[in-house]
């Protein structure tokens, strides 16, 4: 019985995931060999690769040139979007807060804003030519990462609060009664009682951010057009999509792709086994 409730479940992963990931795998061994000039029929044809697409991906500087800009992106990101998360979960738990849901309810709504309909507003902020904010350029290259940094913070911020807070509002109520007999202030029952209560939310939240981070593609495609200071490769999964798409070459996006998710996988666990470690050697 157990097996056959997870049978829907099992399916769907096999269909849309273990197989798409099987299949990149094995585009990812295999590239194209051209006989001749490459023309005719049988000029083209595909053959085992082994593992030179992966020396290809690893060895690409625009590769690494992307992920860096992508780190100094995903630092902004994330010390912006969970500092904010953090902050306004700990304001509408407060006891005296007023207008609480339409607080909440204000802070989550860009979430619901789709990602290209979100960047293409602010883009249009960003133009002198359109935008309120005055005659700078806010797409230039020393503002253009903060530009988009601050579209992926004004989307996330919300989402990342509501599962903090929903993760307070499930704390007794007593605990800060309790604290409150003792002598103890707001910003001290925040301090010692709720971001402690927190900490499991905010790995688990810095971890899909992270993964979120890494994979950023649509802030920066959908930008690109409105300015010149964003190239096709700013972002690896720009660089995938430019290799898969624009030139062809499928065998080595395959490549590249994987590469990304081991990084991806990395910084993940890496994270997690720094919390879990420095969790233990507190305990």
């Amino acid at each position: 019985m157990p097996y056959l409730f997870l049978a829907p479940a099992m399916a769907l992963f096999t269909l849309f995931m273990a197989l798409p990931i099987g299949y990149t795998i094995y585009l990812s061994l295999r590239r194209t060999r051209v006989s001749g000039l490459g023309l005719g029929k049988g000029a083209r044809t595909e053959v085992f690769a082994g593992l030179a697409n992966y020396a290809a991906a690893v060895g690409d500087g625009e590769l690494w040139a992307g992920w860096l800009r992508v780190l100094g992106y995903g630092a902004l990101v994330l010390a912006l979007m969970l500092g904010l998360a953090l902050v306004f979960a700990l304001m509408l738990d407060t006891a005296h807060v007023r207008l609480a849901r339409l607080t909440r309810i204000s802070i989550f709504l860009p979430y619901a804003v789709p990602g290209v309909a979100a960047t293409l507003m602010w883009g249009f902020l960003y133009l002198p030519s359109l935008s309120p904010l005055g005659e700078h350029s806010f797409l230039s290259a020393d503002l253009v990462t903060f530009s988009m940094a601050n579209v992926a913070v004004w989307g996330g911020t919300g989402f990342n609060m509501l599962v903090l807070y929903t993760n307070l509002r499930a704390v007794p109520r007593e605990y800060y009664e309790a604290a409150r007999i003792d002598g103890a202030s707001e910003l001290g029952i925040a301090l010692r009682i709720k971001i402690p209560i927190l900490v499991p939310s905010i790995t688990l939240t810095t971890v899909f951010s992270v993964i979120a981070t890494v994979q950023v593609f649509t802030e920066p495609t959908t930008l690109r057009p409105l300015t010149n200071t964003i190239s096709s490769t700013w972002s690896p999964l720009m660089k995938v999509y430019r290799d898969a798409f624009v030139t062809g070459d499928l065998y080595s996006a395959a490549a590249t792709s994987i590469v990304i998710a081991g990084i991806s996988l990395v910084l993940s666990f890496g994270f997690l086994r720094v919390v879990k470690n420095h969790a233990f050697g507190e305990s």
